[in-house]
């Protein structure tokens, strides 16, 4: 079409006509779009310094390079003068003469036909002895020799766009990227990077090669969902990283029941793109999805929007729709294992009592995978319950094991299974874990504080500083890592350091109690003992009202050199399984009790390993 008309402005109303009659379902925009870059890419054009095709901002598109018409042998529909500018698009500044087919008279036809037989036979010989390569080459265009495969071993999902424009419709879009980056996550071949890092470029205006660089990964995955009424769509494109080449685009169209079966069909088809084999079982985990009550998956994908807050709030207000979601559709897994989660949650970050949330944890982890065994967010629940809860490591690890050979990909299974590791003194297995994580979520603020927080447990002081530091450069407001850094100072002596960082700490989130904590113990171990005991005495307060973790309440008197007290909220937080128990065996705060019978006798009864 282009073609047709050169110099002139063929409008993509024209080319809608064109290409897609009406009565067709699809999204038209992202749909010319990307056939517009492949048809550049053969050309090696360039949008922005176009020397082909031209684009019309909202109106369409102009070839802008001059056409001639030219002979050519009747015999060849395709000549080589028509080619050879496309071939050597790239080595000049201006754009060189696109040249049409004509016939040429009759007189010249014999010729012709003499001088290209003659090169036939020329050519012949020259394959038949595979001269400079040249028969490797020809079969290889012929098809009858393949090129290398795709190298593509690692992969981003970006935010899928929310075409409806609608705010309100966020979760939706989010929730598509998320299922998709775990459906790909099931592929041992394949490492996905995580939701975290990849939603750090939602409304970016950064390249495609850029953030693939950043993230370190051969491809991307980019895109669009709608959903209308009952329906959903779903657009993809997938583009290798190093050269912004587009490989592959298709348009998805279900209904919202099928949704599960949808996710899985997208990524099926990417790993037929890039050539990953699947094994039988990763091949019947993404073919195995049964239909879903669509309002309980709307309310599903509204409580992990919620969730990945990491609030108070939000996982709160998230569990509130993973419970309705479940009085929908009381066989749906997700929604239970997305309540597991954040009982989870809420019992480790000390929001309400581990007696009170970790049972619930269990039952809802419990029944998601008597659903559905292979989802390996419910395997990680019900791990983090076996070893915070129950203190059966065994069983713990396990299910953390059995998590990432379902989804090698799933970072937060590596995260939660680094600091099981860590508090089982397994230190080296415990650094190449959240390494693993890191790899997997590199822009995620808690495993980059969380690699330094691993080398503190393992006493690698020095280490665990810079790590600490770093990733106080990638997130400044990431009051975790000066959580740890304050920490790590106070066991090198370095007492106005570690200060410094405990009030950062404290700065950065001023309503946060597990940071007054810090702050006390902080003062008690550098001798500002009454600013130590009024930040105390204020947290006992609290913990009359409200629940607050006994064990960091232990850890103040500790640091205060009150071992009776110590011992006393210890026992306290002993009986009613707070989850910062787990890090008992390993706490350098808590060297000073290790001598004593009593700090054993709880070692022993939290069922530690040796």
């Amino acid at each position: 079409m282009l073609l047709k008309s050169p110099g002139e402005v063929v409008t993509r109303e024209e080319l809608r006509r064109e290409l897609w009659p009406s009565g067709t379902f699809v999204d038209f925009d992202h749909g010319l779009n990307a056939a517009v870059n492949r048809l550049r890419m053969a050309l090696h054009d360039s949008a922005e310094d176009p020397r082909f095709i031209e684009t019309l901002a909202r109106r369409g598109y102009r070839f802008i390079a001059p056409v001639e018409t030219v002979a050519a042998m009747s015999a060849s529909p395709v000549p080589a003068s028509v080619a050879s500018p496309v071939a050597g698009a790239d080595t000049g500044a201006t754009a060189p003469t696109v040249r049409a087919v004509r016939e040429p008279p009759p007189q010249k036809r014999w010729a012709l036909a003499l001088g290209a037989l003659a090169l036939i036979a020329l050519l012949a010989v020259l394959a038949a002895l595979n001269v400079a390569g040249l028969r490797d080459r020809i079969l290889s265009q012929v098809g009858a020799i393949h090129e290398s495969p795709l190298q593509i071993r690692s992969i981003a999902v970006l935010p899928l766009e929310n075409l409806s424009r609608d705010p309100e419709q966020e979760y939706f879009a989010d929730g598509m990227t998320e299922a998709l980056i775990t459906d790909l996550g099931k592929i041992s071949a394949l490492r996905v990077i995580s939701r975290t890092s990849v939603m750090h470029y939602k409304g970016t205006a950064k390249t495609l090669p850029e953030i693939a660089r950043e993230l370190n990964v051969d491809a991307v995955v980019e895109g669009a969902v709608m959903r209308s009424g009952g329906r959903v769509r779903i657009t993809a494109q997938l583009i290798q990283a190093a050269t912004d080449k587009h490989l592959w685009a298709e348009t998805y169209e279900r209904d919202l029941r099928d949704v599960l079966a949808l996710q899985g069909e997208v990524a099926r088809d990417i790993t037929n793109e890039i050539q990953i084999k699947l094994t039988p079982q990763q091949q019947a985990r993404l073919a195995d999805a049964r239909p879903v009550n669509p309002e309980a998956h709307e309310l599903y994908l509204k409580g992990r929007y919620e969730w990945n807050k990491r609030t108070e709030e939000g996982l709160k207000k998230g569990l509130e729709y993973f419970q309705q979601a479940i009085q929908l559709d009381p066989d749906y897994p997700l929604a239970y294992c997305g309540a597991a989660d954040t009982y989870g949650v809420l019992g480790l970050n000390e929001f309400l009592p581990g007696k009170e949330v970790y049972p619930k944890a269990r039952a809802a982890a419990l029944k998601a995978l008597e659903l559905d065994e292979s989802l390996a967010e419910a395997h990680v629940s019900l791990a983090k319950v076996l070893f915070e809860y129950d203190w059966d490591w065994q069983a713990g690890e396990k299910e953390y094991q059995r998590a990432i050979e379902l989804n090698p990909s799933y970072a937060t299974a590596h995260h939660w299974y680094a600091e099981a590791l860590t508090c089982m003194g397994r230190d080296k297995e415990a650094i190449r874990e959240i390494e693993l994580a890191r790899r997997l979520d590199p822009l995620s603020v808690m495993i980059n504080a969380n690699v330094g927080t691993t080398l503190y447990a393992s006493r690698q002081y020095d280490r665990a500083i810079v790590e600490l530091r770093r990733a106080i450069e990638f997130e400044p407001n990431n009051f975790e890592a000066y959580y740890y850094l304050s920490q790590t100072y106070a066991q090198k002596g370095m007492n106005q350091e570690a200060i410094a960082a405990a009030q950062q700490a404290v700065s950065l989130e001023r309503d946060n109690p597990e940071l007054a904590a810090l702050l006390a113990h902080t003062y008690a171990v550098t001798g500002r003992r009454g600013e130590a005991l009024k930040i105390l005495g204020k947290l006992k307060e609290l913990s009359k009202r409200q629940y607050f973790s006994p064990y960091l309440l232990a850890r103040i008197y500790v640091g205060l050199g009150e071992k009776e007290e110590a011992f006393a909220w210890l026992q306290k937080a002993a009986d009613v399984h707070d989850g910062e128990m787990i890090g008992l065996k390993v706490e350098p705060e808590l060297d000073p009790l290790r001598s004593d019978p009593r700090f054993q006798a709880l070692l022993r009864r939290m069922n530690f390993p040796p």
